[in-house]
């Protein structure tokens, strides 16, 4: 969805509420995210906004002293299906932003 990456091996889907915290698994609690970017999500150091962009925690720098390749995609339009049935959900990503993101 961020990087417009097609080599499926690299691909995963990624809940945006974990299954383990009552997400489900639903096309609408999902993106398809490189592997890196899953890993990046999971842990809170990136989101989508529920204006469907990307946004880097600063945290990433600060813990690691890098993550530039991730900083040139801050504010980047995800990618969506044709039919809005099939985006991500705005409240779950809206979620995911206030909860496990590291906004500051």
């Amino acid at each position: 969805a961020v990087t417009r990456e097609h080599s499926l091996p690299a691909l995963e889907a990624a809940h945006i509420v974990p299954y383990a915290e009552n997400g489900v698994h639903e096309i609408p609690n999902s993106l398809l995210l490189s592997a890196n970017l899953h890993k990046l999500f999971d842990r809170g150091y990136v989101t989508v906004a529920p204006d469907y962009t990307f946004r880097v925690s600063p945290r990433l720098g600060r813990d690691f002293h890098n993550g530039r390749i991730y900083y040139a995609l801050e504010g980047r339009e995800i990618a969506r299906q044709a039919d809005p049935d099939l985006w991500p959900s705005r409240e779950r990503l809206e979620w995911h932003s206030g909860v496990r993101f590291w906004a500051g």
